[in-house]
């Protein structure tokens, strides 16, 4: 087989932009997580997202374009608040559905009167998006339900030959999906939580403008959002969340059942990179120390779970972290991992 990653460099963009136009797919970095592309207005490309990540087809796509003025043949209209958000947020971690206009294909929507759309904040998406020339529709590059892909090789880990080309950017910056906000009402809604928390929303269109979707309870508002209506982030280890400074203590009854335990604990201020052993003991609790600071943890975290998951580990406890600003769109990305598996404490 082989191997579909290329440095991102003009030639294998432009090569990526041909594959991409013929309805093939092609993974791709963003300054969140890296895409898995195919064109938006290709049905059957699209339908190759869908079969590449065993992904259910009620589970809508976000549209990646290159700028603000290319999303007006995607949407029936623009709000007012989406130019003022599009003109802070774009190019940035900031989706938003808007009322979807009649070229979009259903099986990007879900079939819903809503589309999702965003201009990513990387070189080497913007490049592809504007040698393409058409709207290019990616979800998360993993397959459905693992943790997202933060570095090409995590494409490659997942997908292998499912892909036409990975295109190797480096490893992503921000490292958590994008904020996804539906401005089609008078007040926005946030429906899934990002690195753009309500508060930098809120300081661009004023406090107690915007509203936040508790997704556990208003199942029919998540459905207008990408990556809500299932499990997600999950490693193969059961998840365990708990209270700081209680993580080994829980962690001891796995281990005297024979299996392979990690402790995630947030480190001390100043930490900035992850600590990682290069092997898993298995007689002890293995400490994992996360960085500090939300932005760096936030970074750090999906790569993280997956190095985990190399490395053997059969069960993490991970201390929870504070829910202001970020840490609450890092929480969330945890209490989903731990669906079904470990059970939050």
């Amino acid at each position: 087989m082989n191997n579909p990653v290329r440095p991102a460099d003009p030639d294998a963009i432009r090569e990526a932009a041909g594959l991409l136009r013929a309805g093939a797919l092609v993974a791709f970095p963003t300054e969140t997580v890296y895409g898995l592309g195919a064109c938006a207005l290709d049905i059957r490309a699209v339908g190759r997202i869908f079969a590449a990540k065993g992904r259910p087809p009620d589970n809508p796509l976000i549209i990646h374009v290159s700028c603000l003025d290319d999303i007006t043949p995607e949407v029936a209209s623009v709000p007012e608040v989406a130019k003022q958000l599009a003109a802070r947020w774009w190019p940035g971690p900031l989706t938003l559905v808007m009322p979807r206009g009649p070229r979009v294909p259903d099986i990007v929507t879900a079939g819903l009167a809503t589309v999702a759309v965003r201009v990513p904040a990387h070189p080497v998406a913007l490049e592809l998006l504007r040698a393409v020339g058409a709207p290019v529709a990616a979800p998360s590059a993993n397959r459905s339900g693992r943790p997202s892909p933060t570095q090409a090789q995590h494409v490659a880990d997942d997908l292998g030959d499912r892909v036409a080309m990975i295109l190797d950017g480096g490893a992503t910056q921000v490292g958590i999906e994008s904020t996804v906000l539906d401005v089609t009402s008078d007040r926005p809604m946030i429906l899934r939580r990002g690195s753009v928390t309500l508060a930098d929303l809120e300081s661009c269109l004023g406090v107690g403008a915007v509203d936040s979707v508790n997704i556990h309870k208003d199942r029919e508002a998540a459905r207008r959002s990408p990556g809500l209506r299932h499990r997600h982030y999950a490693p193969t280890a059961s998840v365990t969340l708990c209270q700081p400074k209680t993580a080994e203590a829980l962690a001891s009854e796995a281990l005297r059942r024979g299996e392979i335990v990690a402790v995630l604990i947030r480190g001390e201020v100043g930490q900035t990179t992850l600590c990682l052993p290069e092997r898993l003991d298995k007689e002890r609790t293995n400490r994992v120390l996360m960085p500090h600071a939300a932005i760096d943890y936030a970074r750090e975290l999906f790569g993280c779970l997956r190095a985990l998951d190399r490395l053997g580990a059969g069960a993490l406890f991970i201390e929870e972290v504070p829910r202001d600003g970020l840490g609450g769109p890092i929480m969330d990305r945890l209490e989903r991992a731990a669906e079904g598996s470990g059970q939050p404490r």
